[in-house]
């Protein structure tokens, strides 16, 4: 995709009616502009973090947002996310006037153009282009963590069976202190892809809540598909990964798999002492 051809000499204003003249000194001193000394373009590698930078002058009680183009889904507003996918966040540092969207994990679905918004009347905003290289990289649901003995824990069973329509519900929690706690970030993989919580199958959203003494994430996968089965890995950025394996069963209680289990079971047992019994038989001869 081509660039932005702006002159790094003059500091432009940009609307969706396009690049303004740029403003005088007593008419910044009145109403908000974008400060326009950061990249229009950045690149990222698949795997890693990109940062979009933006900062907002003169903003007063007006609101910073960050909006996806191709799809036209706000991603942040003030210092809040308002998206299910974990891996975007704003970086703003009191009291400065960046107002950076950051995006961890960066996958090939992420390229694209962003627009960093502010909502004076009529609304103002500055477009930045992520570029994403794909090196052949293979998503590893485990990246070094800070410590060795930090681990996640996923709830329940290490194998869980859901009915096809039901509801997956997938609780991870990371018992490691984080200063701010904000800084601790959970994502979730679905066998060795990144989980997609803006994907056109619908139905998927995170919940997480983070305190000095961890994180707790939790992943729901509303009308469960046969599709949806496979092994869910929570990755915590500054701990030991937990897998847990999914079974979406089509009409077959999980009751019945684990009497069958356990039938199974009992005959291998009761053949193995038949066995033992004959030897012994045969041996006394």
């Amino acid at each position: 995709m081509g660039g932005f051809p702006f002159s790094g000499s003059v500091r432009r204003h940009v609307s969706g009616l396009g690049v303004l003249p740029a403003l005088s000194s007593a008419e910044r001193t009145e109403r908000p502009y974008f400060d326009d000394v950061s990249p229009r373009n950045v690149s990222a590698v698949v795997g890693e973090s990109a940062v979009l930078r933006c900062r907002a002058k003169h903003i007063g009680n007006r609101t910073v947002s960050w909006m996806r183009k191709r799809d036209l889904h706000i991603l942040t507003s003030h210092i809040f996310t308002y998206t299910g996918d974990a891996r975007f966040s704003v970086l703003h540092p009191e009291p400065s006037d960046d107002w950076d969207l950051k995006i961890d994990y960066v996958q090939p679905r992420d390229a694209g153009v962003y627009e960093c918004q502010i909502n004076t009347e009529p609304k103002i905003n500055m477009a930045v282009m992520l570029s994403v290289e794909d090196e052949s990289f293979t998503p590893a649901p485990q990246p070094p963590p800070r410590s060795s003995a930090a681990a996640a824990t996923i709830w329940g069973s290490q194998d869980v069976y859901v009915k096809k329509g039901s509801t997956i519900s997938l609780t991870c929690s990371v018992n490691v202190h984080s200063s701010p706690p904000s800084s601790a970030s959970v994502l979730w993989y679905h066998g060795n892809a990144v989980v997609d919580f803006d994907s056109p199958r619908g139905g998927i959203s995170l919940e997480t809540e983070k305190t000095e003494g961890g994180t707790t994430s939790k992943l729901l996968v509303t009308k469960a598909a046969l599709t949806d089965s496979g092994n869910y890995t929570c990755v915590p950025n500054n701990a030991h990964p937990a897998s847990v394996s999914v079974h979406v069963l089509n009409g077959e209680h999980p009751a019945a798999m684990q009497t069958s289990n356990r039938a199974t079971y009992l005959t291998s047992q009761l053949s193995c002492a038949l066995i033992t019994y004959l030897l012994s038989s045969m041996a006394g001869r």
